[in-house]
């Protein structure tokens, strides 16, 4: 499992994470915000929770291509 955190407050919606990577990212329908999807959160915070194996590359090509840089992997 790989740990992704997003800071959602700096999040501005463009959609590159949730296009890269849909099986882990998601767009919020109430603040339009990036989230993770339900099944992979920890304790149901909207912004954290743990990759399977195999989403490492997945979630790792969408947090280089976030443009501003709100998605940690691994840390």
């Amino acid at each position: 499992m790989i740990r992704v955190t997003i800071d959602r407050g700096g999040c501005v919606s463009c959609g590159s994470c949730w296009d890269i990577c849909p099986s882990f990212f998601e767009q919020n329908p109430d603040d339009t915000f990036s989230q993770v999807i339900g099944s992979f959160r920890i304790s149901d915070t909207l912004g954290e929770g743990d990759a399977p194996d195999d989403l490492d590359g997945c979630v790792r090509d969408a947090s280089d291509a976030c443009p501003v840089q709100v998605i940690a992997v691994g840390e």
